[in-house]
């Protein structure tokens, strides 16, 4: 590429810029020049981060009158303003001041490209940097909002800068979504400019956070701000210096809020948080005749008996066309005698969607015939002895997960050809059952003989759900030798080891004090055991046999973190790489647990002794769940009787109920020993208790040498870049306020190195108990 005033970053009147040529800002940190986004075959003119190998574009001039030939259309200074023309000098885009300065012929004024990645118009070549611009690119911003622009309201003009997202990943042109400042001094996020369906609530001067966006509170890498006075309001930001990262926000195609910040690692954008947090939250996100499902890639897919309306669009997450019908419905209920009636297709666990009228039928099946009737009537719902029917297009439809109380039943009208034989074949159907039904219960007599005698002699496998195993008492009580191999104890139960017929290894752990009826114990494991992660032990089957209720998990080899750690017989050290290794996937398990499950599932007893290492010191977080278990009083008293102060979170003893954060300050515990390789509570002369966290806190926060910290046996051979992230991460995690401390997920992104932290303070318990 030829770069184009790349000193100084400014076109002036006798410049124009054309095909590859770009223009790079002073620092080097953005570029302007002709682009093509994705499979487009057209050009804008943007701006992209100039140090970042994947070209992202953060502004667009041109985005709703692209150019076909980037060699015969020129960005220059015409008429006193930057425009972009053809030979013939027809414009395609211009900035549209009128400005007493810029001369007929252009030569007094000037474009510039600030190293921030603002694109400004200016009077003059020897204009300051701190004068007003005649026009700016941050006043018109596309699908991203960068560090230092305004978001806002202009009183005195009543101009409004909005974020508009982009029409398809590979057409910038202005798409659906928008997010706006309100006059209520709150935010919305607009779909078509009239449907509001997301708000950030109202800016609170005292948290600098917007009420509704919590995630704003632990702001790692941004300073945030809001203003307003009698001339403006707007909110911006900037990022901390000791950020060191390049981050940004955009409104995604996709009706999102997100924000990204590069990983240079793995030269990709990362996903730091997003708003609305769940990706069906959008309002018509996926247009009509579709439903959202989180649990897909791509969250929008059509219903059954419909295809995509613009499969080109899809391809490039614009889903707003939505779905059409691929076989027309037959209106009315009579029909000729070769005709075919319409049928319904039945839809669990549905989200209800908006648009429905409510109709007078005292049963599913008045219901029904009342939809079939309506030559208008697209699918109904009977609940609780209300009938909702719905008529012309289906908007907001949403597929929930198995055992989410607000999935409802919905029966979606499609032709007779759409639905299965079954409905129009019905009295084969009957007979063949019929006959079924008596030849199984002939064979059902058999098998259960059988079955009985078979278990008697050998292992119960019953599945649960797919996936666990119901081990017999018996069963297990033989793969573990009558419980004579004990591994050890928790607070939850004693762990045995054992094997089985087909040799592999298990793990059996007896639960005690579990007051659960069986129907609820089942359910509970069902929902545990369907958790799959690389770093989490992996639940393969239960016993529940009266009062004896028993968990069945894989053998992992390495033992727990415990042995490795604090056994200083042990001639194998854990390098550091590795324990910084164990620390990530630590993390990683528990962000799973918080963030990625149906319910967020709390641990309730992180400590070295409940992370298991496999063959490769891969760390497995065992124990999850068994709170939900055995149920929340008992984990308190479990945890304030057994727990170890150097792993209990404050809250725990002064709070009704504890969150996900009592898991985080139990994490920054378990830092600490990671690092120092001893026990936080250990010990001294005089039958006196050595704190360490108090002493590794003060040494983070007062700047002193980290490696001092670390344990003996490393010799001093750490990455003292990672062995900063670790420290500061942990002193993070043990603030005394739940809320200064951040989310697991974020944890995971300051160890990969996503994000940089601030200095944190000192935890006001740890000093009292250092004090003590």
């Amino acid at each position: 590429m030829n770069c184009l005033a790349a000193a100084s970053g400014t076109i002036s009147g006798n410049q124009s810029l054309s095909g590859d040529q770009t223009l790079m800002s002073s620092g080097g940190s953005f570029k302007l020049g002709f682009f093509q986004p994705g499979n487009s075959s057209y050009y804008y003119i943007g701006i992209w981060y100039g140090q970042v190998s994947q070209r992202t574009v953060v502004w667009v001039a041109n985005r709703d009158n692209p150019v076909e030939d980037k060699d015969l259309n020129h960005l220059k200074i015409l008429g006193g303003n930057l425009v972009l023309v053809n030979d013939s000098e027809v414009p395609a885009w211009s900035t549209n001041v009128t400005s007493s300065s810029g001369s007929s012929t252009g030569g007094m004024v000037i474009a510039v490209l600030g190293d921030d990645g603002n694109l400004m118009l200016k009077s003059g070549l020897n204009s300051s940097s701190t004068d007003t611009p005649l026009w700016q690119s941050f006043d018109h911003p596309a699908h991203t909002f960068l560090p230092g622009a305004r978001l806002g309201i202009n009183k005195r003009t009543n101009k409004t800068t909005i974020l508009t997202s982009w029409k398809n990943s590979d057409d910038p042109a202005v798409g659906l979504f928008s997010l706006q400042l309100q006059p209520s001094s709150e935010y919305f996020i607009v779909r078509n400019m009239t449907e509001y369906y997301w708000t950030s609530g109202i800016w609170d001067n005292r948290s600098h956070i917007f009420s509704l966006v919590p995630e704003m509170r632990l702001n790692y890498i941004f300073n945030f701000s809001y203003v307003d006075n009698e001339n403006e309001s707007y909110f911006t930001y900037s990022v901390y210096p000791s950020a060191n990262t390049i981050s940004r926000l955009i409104i995604d195609v996709t009706g999102q809020i997100r924000q990204l910040s590069w990983l240079e690692l793995t030269q990709q954008w990362n996903l730091f948080w997003s708003v609305p947090r769940q990706q069906c939250e959008v309002y018509r996100l996926c247009g009509p005749y579709s439903i959202c499902n989180e649990n897909i890639d791509n969250s929008c897919s059509c219903l059954r008996g419909f295809s995509a309306a613009s499969p080109n669009d899809w391809n490039r997450l614009d889903w707003s066309a939505g779905c059409t019908r691929m076989k027309n419905l037959n209106c009315g209920a009579k029909l000729a005698p070769n005709c075919e009636n319409d049928g319904f297709l039945l839809m669990l666990n549905i989200r209800l969607l908006d648009g429905s009228r409510l109709l007078s039928a005292k049963s599913s099946g008045e219901c029904k015939s009342s939809c079939l009737n309506s030559c208008s009537c697209v699918g109904y719902a009977f609940q609780n002895g209300s009938c909702s029917v719905w008529s012309e297009e289906l908007f907001n439809m949403q597929q929930l997960s198995a055992g989410d109380p607000s999935g409802q039943s919905f029966y979606l009208r499609l032709a007779g050809s759409e639905i299965s034989d079954t409905g129009s074949n019905a009295y084969y159907v009957i007979a063949i059952v019929g006959v079924s039904v008596a030849a199984a219960v002939v064979i059902v007599v058999i098998v259960l003989l059988g079955f009985w005698l078979w278990k008697r002699t050998s292992m119960r496998k019953k599945t649960a759900d797919g996936i666990l195993v119901d081990f017999g008492y018996r069963d297990l009580q033989a793969a573990t030798k009558n419980f004579s191999d004990k591994l050890g104890g928790g607070g939850f139960g004693s762990v045995f080891k054992g094997t089985l017929s087909d040799s592999s290894q298990i793990v059996v752990k007896k639960l005690e004090s579990v007051r659960q009826s069986e129907k609820q114990f089942r359910t509970e494991i069902s929902i545990i055991g369907s958790m799959q992660h690389e770093n989490l032990v992996r639940l393969r089957g239960f016993c529940c046999n009266g009062n004896k209720k028993l968990l069945v998990n894989d053998y992992v080899p390495n033992g727990s973190l415990v042995v490795h750690l604090f056994n200083k017989d042990n001639s194998e050290v854990l390098d550091w790489r590795t324990r910084y290794q164990i620390a990530l996937g630590t993390a990683r398990g528990l962000a799973y647990l918080h963030e990625k499950c149906i319910d967020c599932i709390i641990h309730c007893d992180v400590k070295p002794e409940n992370i298991l290492l496999d063959a490769e010191f891969v760390p497995k977080v065992a124990d999850f769940g068994l709170a939900k278990i055995v149920g929340k009083e008992f984990s308190r008293v479990l945890m304030m009787t057994r727990g170890m102060r150097g792993y209990l979170a404050p809250e725990w003893i002064s709070v009704a109920d504890v969150n996900a954060k009592a898991d985080v300050y139990s994490y920054g515990m378990l830092l600490f020993e990671i690092v120092s390789g001893r026990r936080n509570s250990e010990p001294s002369g005089d039958r006196q208790v050595k704190f360490f966290p108090v002493w590794a806190a003060a040494k983070v926060v007062e700047g002193g040498d980290l490696l001092d910290l670390i344990d003996p046996r490393l010799k001093r051979e750490v990455d003292v870049e990672e062995l900063c992230k670790i420290c500061k991460a942990a002193c993070w995690c043990i603030q005394d306020e739940e809320a200064r401390r951040p989310k697991m997920v974020q944890v995971v992104q300051i160890l990969e190195g996503v994000v940089e932290v601030n200095m944190p303070p000192a935890p006001s318990v740890l000093r009292l108990f250092g004090n003590n």
